[in-house]
């Protein structure tokens, strides 16, 4: 067993990116996307979070989380999303009591500053775009990116071609 460390920050903010059992294209279609946004509801109603921009893509979803104050438990959130998600979208279980879904662990950076929320949020738009499945971010049905130009981050036109900032970076 790993000796992995996370930093837990009251009232954080966080970039996660979550990957699908063996990266089955479990996210596929929007039934599949429905019981994900079910359960972010669900878990969301008993212990708050918002979701300052997310992309759920066929194997994997990126997004960052605001936690409110006093409050840095992300691992229980996702913990109890995931289990939600997972009983909908794959009501059996194997011979350990796992629905194969997600992979066990998640990735998670804590957000440090403007630039470098920025530059996240940037990544999480820009993914699709960067695994072929559209050639601008607004065309992806499953991002916040819509959202994100409606309050004015970003421009209808954005992401014509990689934004420098994540250039090389690879958070999957």
């Amino acid at each position: 067993m790993s000796n992995y460390r996370r930093a837990y920050v009251a009232g954080g903010s966080y970039f996660f990116t979550l990957v699908t059992w063996r990266r089955q294209r479990v996210f596929g279609d929007q039934s599949a996307i429905d019981s994900l946004r079910s359960a972010m509801r669900k878990v969301r109603r008993n212990r708050p979070f918002d979701v300052e921009g997310i992309v759920v893509l066929p194997d994997h979803l990126h997004c960052i989380l605001q936690l409110p104050e006093g409050d840095p438990d992300f691992s229980g959130r996702w913990r109890e999303i995931k289990k939600a998600c997972s009983r909908r979208i794959a009501p059996a279980s194997d011979h350990r009591r796992e629905r194969r879904v997600w992979q066990r662990r998640f990735w998670e950076h804590a957000i440090r500053d403007d630039d470098d929320w920025r530059r996240h949020m940037d990544y999480i738009h820009y993914n699709p775009v960067k695994h072929g499945l559209v050639t601008r971010p607004g065309d992806w049905p499953w991002s916040s990116f819509r959202q994100c130009v409606a309050r004015g981050w970003y421009a209808s036109d954005w992401g014509g071609e990689e934004p420098e900032d994540i250039r090389g970076l690879d958070l999957e």
